[in-house]
């Protein structure tokens, strides 16, 4: 039975990069599109209705975009060393993301993590819709996945991490028993119980006292 249960936000967290910005790009509509990140990140509007305002900018675009998109994506330094030694430590790893599967889950599967779960952008003919299938992953939604797979791994909800960026980690800050800020917004830093300010998720370990 697995000791503790660290959960991930993905983008800016555990990935460099803003996976919706990567995409928006090749539709030339990345200045649009970061400003509502940045708005949404900093809390200062609704989660889910700025993901689906800024998907729709995303309509026509080929699937191959998201290919293009993981080339483009960068791991964050010392993802690796995080997720291994959680494992090592007898702990397992997610990521709840307000992104995308598409691009997502070949780092997941990369890593080795042992849950992932994003939005998933509709396509019909090979082409973009616009829109996001099903509920959009949001703040309710990450803090859910923390409680369900520590119920799935049989984690006590007293053994479990949270570690993100923006507005949106911060359910998911909330009910965990532990809550790190990284790299993060003001509103999250003063909200976490420990904040990381280097961009190294290693640096988590020694949070978890499993290293330093």
């Amino acid at each position: 039975m697995p000791r503790f249960l660290v959960v991930l936000d993905a983008d800016s967290t555990l990935l460099e990069d803003e996976v919706i910005e990567l995409l928006a790009d090749a539709a030339g509509t990345r200045p649009h599109v970061q400003a509502i990140t940045e708005r949404a990140m900093r809390g200062e509007i609704d989660f889910a209705a700025s993901l689906r305002e800024r998907v729709a900018t995303l309509a026509g675009l080929p699937t191959g975009v998201f290919a293009a998109a993981q080339r483009a994506v960068r791991v964050t330094h010392g993802a690796r060393a995080l997720v291994d030694g959680v494992h090592a430590a007898g702990g397992t790893v997610g990521v709840v993301s307000g992104g995308f599967h598409e691009v997502l889950d070949p780092f997941a599967d990369g890593l080795g993590l042992d849950h992932c779960r994003a939005n998933r952008l509709e396509v019909r003919d090979g082409v973009l819709t616009g829109r996001v299938l099903g509920d959009v992953v949001d703040a309710q939604a990450k803090a859910d996945a923390v409680l369900a797979w520590a119920a799935a791994d049989g984690v006590d909800p007293a053994r479990t991490v949270a570690v993100g960026d923006g507005a949106n980690d911060l359910g998911m800050m909330a009910v965990a028993a532990l809550a790190v800020a990284f790299d993060a917004k003001p509103r999250v830093r003063a909200e976490a119980d420990v904040a990381v300010v280097d961009r190294d998720l290693s640096v988590v370990l020694a949070a978890l006292g499993l290293r330093g």
